[in-house]
């Protein structure tokens, strides 16, 4: 039977028909991101036309819409999980094609001053601005602030926080906000029953726009990405003496490795 990739993986919209596939995938909201990403790539194709020239195809797309090899990589590794379990759980494929990933660098550390974050906060447009903000502030990654629910925030006791299962690490993350962090979410108060952080009324599932990319030119900042907004917030950390294990915790790092490169 002849299915399409769709329909195997993406009523996102449903959390139940979503949990299935969810456990080898490490943030729930990144991963339904990749999976719209893929849908307009994918949605006539079926499972068994999925071949290696398709998925370079889907490559070089990305590549070509300004995508870092890192986020192309990420939705390349859900899309290698989906086929590898279509042919050995679900038998719907003889065998998955083989995808292979771009190369990385091994690391890449970058951030901003606060002058400089200042200039960037500046050009962004209002809610990108707020998302900003947040994160320069509390050092979440973009899935956990994308999909943050105001039923993961207490403002009266100036603490959000992420489930175990939203975790990168797989650990529940303890958010304290600060003075600046509530200004934001005192801003966002009414703009959607549910999300936080939206655009036009609806959550938001991108940030790499031309509003971001054109922000950063205004600003005279080049080879930037969202997520070196929680390098910048590490950075500001360990400047201000923060002692590691205690970003650690803040970061929701699994290992002592990974904050040590700040």
């Amino acid at each position: 039977m002849l299915l399409c990739i769709s329909e195997n993986v993406c009523n996102v919209h449903s959390l139940n028909d979503y949990r299935m596939f969810r456990c080898w995938a490490s943030n729930h909201e990144m991963d339904k991101l990749h999976l719209r990403w893929l849908d307009p790539l994918l949605r006539e194709t079926t499972l068994d036309e999925i071949t290696r020239d398709v998925i370079d195809q889907i490559k070089e797309s990305k590549k070509a819409e300004g995508v870092t090899n890192g986020t192309v990589n990420r939705m390349l590794a859900l899309l290698r999980s989906i086929l590898r379990r279509a042919e050995t759980d679900w038998e719907w494929l003889d065998q998955a094609p083989k995808v292979r990933l771009l190369p990385e660098p091994k690391r890449r550390i970058r951030w901003l001053n606060k002058e400089t974050a200042e200039r960037l906060l500046f050009e962004l447009p209002k809610h990108l601005q707020a998302m900003a903000r947040f994160t320069l502030a509390t050092g979440l990654r973009q899935g956990n602030v994308q999909g943050l629910l105001w039923s993961q925030v207490d403002v009266d006791r100036r603490m959000a926080w992420i489930h175990p299962d939203q975790a990168k690490a797989r650990k529940a993350i303890a958010v304290p906000l600060n003075a600046d962090v509530i200004h934001v979410l005192r801003g966002q108060l009414g703009e959607h029953l549910d999300y936080v952080f939206t655009y036009r009324g609806k959550p938001i599932i991108q940030v790499n726009t031309k509003a971001w990319k054109a922000a950063l030119k205004r600003a005279g900042i080049e080879d930037f990405r969202w997520h070196d907004l929680r390098h910048t917030w590490a950075s500001w950390h360990v400047q201000q003496g923060t002692p590691l294990h205690v970003l650690q915790e803040l970061g929701g790092w699994e290992t002592a490795d990974m904050v040590r490169r700040y």
